[in-house]
């Protein structure tokens, strides 16, 4: 039986053949603990980690003093919006813009926040899926502590105006937390932005392992960003993050996101060249694209086909191709996107929509049998 084609790059993707390469070197050879310091196999781990903080912090040209491993962009979320509750409870700035089309991973620590007393408000995308700069300036209070969009949807794949939403900060105190995991070493130049002064990542979501990740926490000045910790228990990652660092999955992440950066143009086209095919290949489908299609990530596609349910589809192109019709971290239980929801699309729509997303590892598809197979569904 020909094997399925994977097409759900947002949510995990392929681990890139360097990548795998230097983990295993971690792995056998170079086992060391990154915080021993009485021989040699602890110096090249600490090299090894610190190499990784220079490759990780130039995609987004940040220092390596100002990239905190984490387990993943999720923990980062969580490290971004809880760690900064204390400073807005000493400072009586409680109050946090953010958006309806956050990841959980965002929202659900926002809903602490709000356990906590924090006022939040959570601004609406228009029916294309983004927010605007106007918005958050007329969001903005004396006492707001932070603001946090997405740099782009994980459901829809559309980029937020984050260079313009920094810049409409410029006069403001609050922070701006950016959510790159779908962004991060796909969309280079925006996260340079110096007005954004947290970022967290995935190295999963760029072809690294599962299980690290980094928050990227730019200094204003000679300023850190006044964080705490979340959990406690040694001295590592600043005091950030405690724990024994993973240096296999670390050097990994490094590995990676120096790949993304040298290969960057060359992914590009070769995802954008897919995007061609599939469109081209579903159009006797009539699909219907949610989202604006001018400001979306090249390597996937949300889209509704007329008269079919998205469980009906997903199911009936199975051997075929694998795809999703949300996050993979609320797929367990389907319930109607909230994100297609907030952009106000007809419930029909929704029922139907499919997550199409691929990468530069993606083996060619064969549309014109998946369009037939379509058909037959109908």
């Amino acid at each position: 039986m020909p094997k399925t084609i994977y097409l759900d790059c947002n949510a995990t993707t392929p681990l890139e053949p360097e990548v795998f390469d230097v983990m295993k070197h971690f792995l056998e050879d170079e086992f060391g603990n990154e915080g021993s310091r009485t021989h040699e196999y602890g110096a090249r781990a600490k090299q090894a980690v610190q190499k990784a903080r220079d490759e990780v912090g130039a995609l987004v040209g940040a220092t390596r003093d100002e990239v905190i491993f984490t387990s993943g962009a999720t923990e980062a979320n969580n490290l971004a919006i809880l760690g900064l509750s204390a400073h807005g409870e000493t400072t009586n700035k409680k109050h946090v813009i953010s958006t309806q089309i956050e990841h959980k991973a965002v929202l659900e620590p926002l809903e602490e926040l709000a356990r906590r007393g924090f006022e939040i408000t959570l601004l609406a995308p228009n029916k294309e899926g983004w927010v605007s700069s106007e918005q958050v300036i007329g969001a903005l209070r004396p006492e707001t502590l932070l603001v946090s969009v997405m740099h782009a949807n994980n459901e829809t794949g559309v980029i937020q105006p984050i260079e313009e939403i920094a810049a409409s900060l410029k006069e403001h105190h609050a922070y701006l937390h950016i959510d790159a995991a779908q962004t991060y070493g796909k969309v280079l130049d925006s996260l340079k932005n110096t007005r954004i002064d947290l970022i967290s990542a995935s190295a999963h979501k760029i072809f690294g392992p599962k299980g690290v990740g980094a928050m990227i926490m730019r200094r204003r000045g000679y300023e850190r960003v006044p964080i705490k910790p979340l959990s406690y228990g040694g001295g590592q990652e600043r005091g950030l993050r405690p724990g024994t660092l993973p240096v296999h999955l670390i050097a990994g992440f490094g590995t990676a996101a120096a790949v993304a950066k040298r290969d960057h143009a060359k992914r590009l086209k070769k995802v954008t060249s897919f995007r061609e095919d599939l469109m081209k290949g579903l159009a006797p489908s009539l699909p219907v694209v949610h989202g604006d299609q001018k400001r979306v990530l090249p390597s996937v596609v949300n889209l509704s086909i007329p008269n079919l349910n998205s469980e009906a589809m997903m199911v009936g192109l199975k051997d075929l191709i694998a795809i999703s019709n949300g996050s993979a971290c609320t797929s367990a239980s389907y319930t109607m996107s909230y994100v297609l929801k907030a952009m106000g699309l007809p419930e029909a729509e929704i029922l139907s929509a499919l997550r199409i997303s691929w990468c530069h590892l993606t083996p060619r598809v064969d549309w014109a049998m998946v369009a037939e197979r379509l058909h037959v569904l109908r």
